[in-house]
């Protein structure tokens, strides 16, 4: 089942997600006249200020929601564009210097296809920068979310159900990459365990967008049944004595070159 996702709502819950998009983008340090490929664009917020760095290059952003691209397309740019696709039926050949990417591609399950795509949409001597979730990611809401679908009220409904990421350790992925063409590849694991500010914060993130794969497979009742069911187990679980809510984050890293 495709997932769809409100890009407004997201806009409002991806503080840590544009956070790491900030950083990666400051380490790519680009000329100005790249073109650049932002595989998973969400919103757009990242894709925009990859094109403030690229004022005589391109940036083309991507995003398999339909939800995501409308909300990216309110950012206006000269060199920036937007199209409603998913990532495994890019066709791109040697067109892009950089192809990027940030807490997205999780959401892929065949990566094997991926990385051929991507490494066919760069140029000779282009490179590849992504990061998203990895082994150990969002353990507490993961634990959770099986335990409330295990529950009699729930089974039935997800009888069918497929479990929306892909999170390989480091060992796992470096093997994959290392069967690529890729030339230069590194992959590296990062923590980045995350304190939100508050339960509202928390709760936020849960909503937009972890919980929505799951929502999906429910009728409109049982689906903010199976809601709130998840958020009061979060905020139990992971509610600090300070206030602030704490979750697991681990990233697999990628750096690679045409």
């Amino acid at each position: 089942m495709a997932v769809e996702f409100d890009g407004k709502r997201y806009a409002q819950t991806s503080t840590h997600q544009k956070e790491w998009g900030i950083r990666l983008i400051e380490e790519l340090n680009l000329r100005g006249d790249e073109r650049i490929l932002d595989v998973g664009c969400g919103d757009g917020a990242l894709t925009a200020k990859l094109a403030e760095f690229v004022p005589d290059g391109a940036v083309t952003g991507i995003d398999a929601s339909k939800g995501m691209i409308e909300t990216a397309q309110t950012h206006k740019s000269s060199n920036l564009a937007f199209q409603h696709l998913d990532v495994i039926n890019l066709n791109f050949n040697e067109e892009f210097d950089i192809v990027f990417s940030n807490a997205v591609l999780h959401w892929v399950k065949d990566h094997k296809t991926l990385l051929e795509l991507l490494y066919r949409a760069l140029k000779p001597s282009g490179k590849l920068r992504v990061s998203f979730a990895g082994e150990g990611n969002c353990s507490t809401l993961n634990n959770i979310a099986l335990e409330v679908m295990g529950r009699n009220e729930f089974r039935d409904a997800f009888s069918g159900f497929e479990w929306p990421w892909y999170m390989p350790g480091v060992d796992e992925y470096s093997k994959l990459v290392n069967r690529t063409p890729f030339d230069k590849a590194e992959v590296w694991g990062e923590n980045a365990d995350r304190y939100f500010p508050d339960e509202n914060a928390m709760l936020g993130w849960v909503d937009h967008p972890a919980i929505v794969p799951f929502k999906q497979y429910l009728n409109p009742d049982l689906a903010e049944k199976f809601h709130k069911t998840v958020a009061d187990l979060m905020v139990k679980s992971t509610k600090q004595s300070d206030g602030t809510c704490f979750e697991m984050f681990r990233r697999i890293n990628v750096l690679a070159y045409k």
